[in-house]
């Protein structure tokens, strides 16, 4: 706009920021331009899907008879999924469409990072070493905060839109302290820079913490004496100019490696995987709906369906039967009550299972006409999904249905010993709980009541045993043993005791089994451990269950930046 002669202060162009009611200003603006051969920005365009008709029908008003200078830039956000899709045809199809990706890899995050700022930028400050320090350590921070996306959960447990100006603002930041003050206010910036710039947009406190953290290795004393390296390998340059970081960059920084971002290289063969699977999954959805069955299966699709359908409702056992278990009961501990609702929510999900199955077998049979929820089912059960009407039911988890349904089974039989006489079993599955968390505070409830000591003022021990499920004959006399833990980041050495870093190619190692004991919260003894977040599934985020402090030797930091969890999957 500036090399051709349209800017703000000529008064012939208009930049409009929608989803605040813009919409009327726009309008005006574009009728304006259409007349007087300005330019109109029409920004954010996805946050107003209920207007784009209306826009579409006035640009097509303007296509004809409107000055020849006349422009229209429209930018949107890209959609997360297809419904989203909400820009009108007539707009995609008239327009010269640009799409702006993101950098990928450090390398480029690094430079682009960088590129906010120019040569007259390292000189403004008059604190110049230090301000040309961190900010090289913030734009490190920046890149790595951005790229570590691509690791999904093990990076962030929910997506952020960090951005540019969270970089400028916080330089901006920077500079203003140290023109005020001679020394350099780290504790400041990193609770300025973590918990407001970049804290701003973070919603889970885990993610929060790993945002503290980097801060707290990139923003420290070190910065200035020299000894500090910002990855391994890649130690903080000194004192240069603008295109000499640049040069820095492309000379000293090591090769694309999940090491960049603290975390194992096992990530990265998640990650992989992952996107392997996803692509998979979109070519299977893709193959054609009808006629016979993939090359090598026998019969139609129907034939397969119908014969999988069979197969479930023959392994799938009786719901359990609440009266009769209620009477058996000779008193309702908090173990038993927790028994009692895994059963209640075992027989909502099994009765619909049933219901479903039993109606699309007739569906298939013709005694009844399809509807489009027996259509859903049938193509789930085709493609190895788990049915939307289950999961609604059920509990998180990310198995096909195949691995869902032998799940299933044996969370069923779980059930039924235990409430064969409602006593605790030796080592508790906990993975095999609708609701984990339920059975964690029962533990605590029943060792409040025999102390009586407030429950308010209470908190779990967390002891990992060197043995597994088979040696565990009875239930400890008080708390619980657990079994069928996993941890991704790490591994447990058990000879050692401690948390120690993962081995090549072993995502999500087995743990012994875990004694768990209420303590009073003030007998608690956090030193030496890291407190490690408890997930039901991989996708961690909203599968959140209770905090396990875990012994290390080494500093707990490496374990936050490495994503290390326990996951009951």
């Amino acid at each position: 706009g500036k090399k051709l002669g349209y800017t703000f202060n000529h008064g012939n162009l208009h930049n409009i920021s929608l989803g605040q009611g813009q919409e009327v200003v726009a309008e005006q603006a574009l009728d304006l331009a259409a007349k007087e051969g300005h330019w109109v920005i029409l920004q954010n365009i996805h946050l107003v899907a209920k207007w784009l008709s209306s826009l579409e029908k006035k640009l097509e008003q303007h296509s004809e008879g409107s000055h020849r200078d006349f422009r229209v830039f429209v930018s949107a956000e890209p959609a997360p999924c297809p419904e989203s899709h909400v820009i009108p045809q007539g707009i995609l199809e008239n327009s010269i469409k640009i799409t702006s990706e993101a950098p990928t890899g450090m390398q480029a995050n690094l430079h682009k990072a960088l590129d906010n700022f120019s040569q007259d930028t390292l000189e403004m400050c008059s604190q110049e070493k230090e301000f040309r320090s961190i900010l090289f350590a913030l734009c490190y921070f920046h890149a790595v905060v951005a790229e570590r996306r691509k690791f999904g959960a093990q990076g962030w447990n929910r997506p952020y839109p960090f951005g540019a100006g969270d970089l400028t603002i916080s330089v901006s930041v920077l500079h203003n302290y140290l023109e005020a003050s001679s020394k350099v206010p780290y504790d400041d910036l990193r609770y300025l820079v973590g918990e407001i710039m970049y804290g701003g947009h973070i919603t889970d406190q885990w993610d929060r913490r790993l945002c503290r953290t980097y801060l707290e290795e990139f923003i420290k004393p070190e910065v200035l004496e020299g000894e500090l390296c910002l990855a391994p390998g890649f130690p903080l340059p000194g004192n240069m100019d603008y295109s000499g970081y640049h040069q820095y960059i492309d000379d000293a920084l090591p090769a694309e490696s999940p090491h960049l971002y603290g975390l194992h290289p096992n990530a990265e063969i998640t990650f992989l995987a992952q996107r392997s699977q996803q692509l998979l999954r979109s070519l299977l959805e893709l193959q054609p709906r009808h006629g016979r069955a993939p090359a090598g299966g026998a019969g139609t699709r129907e034939e397969a369906v119908q014969a999988l359908l069979e197969e479930m409702l023959e392994k799938l056992s009786d719901e359990f039967n609440m009266a009769e278990l209620v009477a058996k009961l000779e008193e309702r501990t908090p173990y038993a009550v927790v028994a009692l609702q895994e059963c209640e929510r075992m027989n909502v999900l099994t009765a619909e299972i049933r219901r479903s199955l039993v109606e699309l077998e007739l569906g298939l049979k013709g005694e009844l006409t399809m509807t489009s929820d027996m259509e859903n089912l049938q193509n789930s059960l085709f493609l190895d999904t788990v049915p939307e009407s289950w999961v609604k039911r059920s509990y998180p988890s990310t198995a096909s249905l195949g691995s869902w349904f032998a799940d299933l089974l044996a969370r069923i039989n779980e059930l039924e010993a235990w409430t064969r006489d409602f006593s605790l079993p030796s080592t508790l599955w906990l993975g095999g709980f609708f609701n984990p968390q339920s059975i964690l505070t029962a533990i605590m409830q029943t060792t409040a009541r025999k102390n009586k000591w407030p429950l308010d003022k209470m908190t779990l021990q967390c002891d990992v045993t060197k043995k597994s499920r088979e040696d565990f004959a009875s239930a400890p006399r008080e708390g619980a043993y657990v079994h069928g833990l996993f941890m991704e980041g790490a591994r447990w050495d058990a000879q050692a005791g401690t948390i120690a870093d993962a081995r090549l190619q072993e995502l999500t190692p087995a743990m012994p089994v875990v004694f768990i004991r209420a303590i009073p919260a003030d007998k608690q003894d956090t030193r030496g451990t890291y407190p490690c977040p408890l997930y039901k599934t991989r996708q961690r985020g909203p599968t959140y269950v209770w905090t396990f402090n875990l012994k290390t030797k080494e500093n707990p930091s490496k374990w936050v930046l490495a994503g290390v969890a326990l996951l009951l999957q």
